[in-house]
């Protein structure tokens, strides 16, 4: 199993079309043809991971944040990330980051959030929006539903929590064809008329060429004819930040408490209680004060999240109640969104979470 591989399969769930114009997520360092030992998964990448993936002859570590995030002009191990890429270079090591991509698809890093504090009835608290387009395709009758299910299978047709959608208008079509074509049907130089079904279904620009491609390998003719449409549609899928609820309400001092415990925080920043039970949830993983008036327009009782400045708290102004539980710790189970999708796909090399706690944060 090569690296390439490996960094496409994670991939498909992060689509790198999906990051921030200022990230650098993808394959980093090392050579994608090189094939796979075992893996290292890991939040952040340091020398102690990297020493971490040699103990374990893993040569690719998989991580969250990307190693280099702004540009190198010089690697002379003047600092941590000249010495952590000089390091795994010289042991051959690869090093792949899904950041940006992996925190805005839905089952990525706010999913996995949301779901160790067991919130239900979850929803963007900013869906994308110039995510979808749609495709219009003309079909004979007898091939309709092959053809509509190939771009199903391809990953057409999803709107919220409701998949294989589409629209079907029955009709007919024309066309000649001249001496150099083997028309499915009809008679070369002979104008044909055929009942046709046009196929409405809405796709993820980051699928588009795959449905495309599904669509006119099941097609029979020769010549498909379609159609692409950029849309403006909110798209649930994709988006920053989630809201949602607690199935039993708490208050605001069990709540803290239950944070804590969950992610393992030892030191909780926040705003003053406000003597209101908590049941909406709203969150967003990392460093995104920025979404906290997304917070208060969906009504959460309560905002999680990581980063926030001084005056940044004021902002809350007795509407919600802020928690800020420290990036490290809103983020470090993202590790297990890469272990699952790996675990489950190949089973020629080892996944290994990282042991190495590398916040550089510590709290007296």
């Amino acid at each position: 199993m090569k690296i390439s591989e490996v960094c496409k399969y994670i991939e498909t769930f992060a689509p790198p079309s999906l990051q921030e114009s200022y990230d650098n997520a993808g394959l980093i360092v090392g050579n994608p043809d090189a094939e796979v030992t075992n893996v290292l998964i890991a939040l952040d990448v340091t020398e102690a991971v990297v020493n971490e993936a040699i103990a374990k002859n893993a040569n690719l570590i998989v991580a969250h944040h990307p190693v280099i995030f702004k540009g190198l002009k010089r690697i002379t191990g003047k600092t941590y990330t000249e010495r952590t890429v000089i390091l795994a270079i010289k042991h051959d090591i690869a090093i792949f980051a899904a950041h940006t991509n992996l925190d805005s698809i839905s089952g990525g890093v706010n999913t996995k959030i949301a779901q160790k504090l067991g919130l239900q009835q979850v929803k963007s608290l900013s869906p994308a929006t110039g995510i979808l387009n749609k495709i219009v395709v003309f079909v004979p009758q007898n091939s309709a539903d092959n053809v509509r299910q190939a771009m199903f299978d391809a990953g057409a047709g999803h709107i919220g929590n409701y998949d294989n959608c589409s629209y079907n208008t029955e009709g007919f079509g024309t066309f000649r064809g001249n001496e150099n074509t083997n028309p499915f049907v009809g008679t070369p130089g002979e104008l044909h008329r055929e009942p046709e079904v046009k196929i409405e279904t809405i796709v993820p620009n980051y699928l588009t060429d795959k449905v495309i491609t599904r669509m006119t390998e099941a097609h029979p003719y020769e010549e498909v004819a379609y159609d692409v449409y950029a849309l403006q549609n909110s798209f649930a899928n994709v988006g920053t930040g989630i809201v949602g609820e607690l199935s039993v309400p708490m208050s605001e001092t069990d709540f803290m408490l239950f944070l804590k415990k969950t992610f393992q925080v030892p030191v909780i920043r926040h705003t003053e209680l406000l003597g209101k039970s908590i049941k909406k949830v709203g969150l967003c993983g990392g460093s995104c004060s920025f979404m906290l008036n997304n917070a208060i327009r969906s009504g959460a009782d309560v905002y999680i999240s990581a980063d926030f400045k001084y005056h940044e708290f004021f902002d809350a102004d007795g509407k919600i109640l802020i928690t800020d539980i420290g990036h490290f710790e809103s983020e470090h189970y993202t590790k297990e969104i890469f272990y699952e999708i790996l675990s489950k796909k190949f089973h020629t090399f080892v996944s290994y979470l990282s042991e190495i706690n590398t916040n550089p944060i510590k709290y007296f």
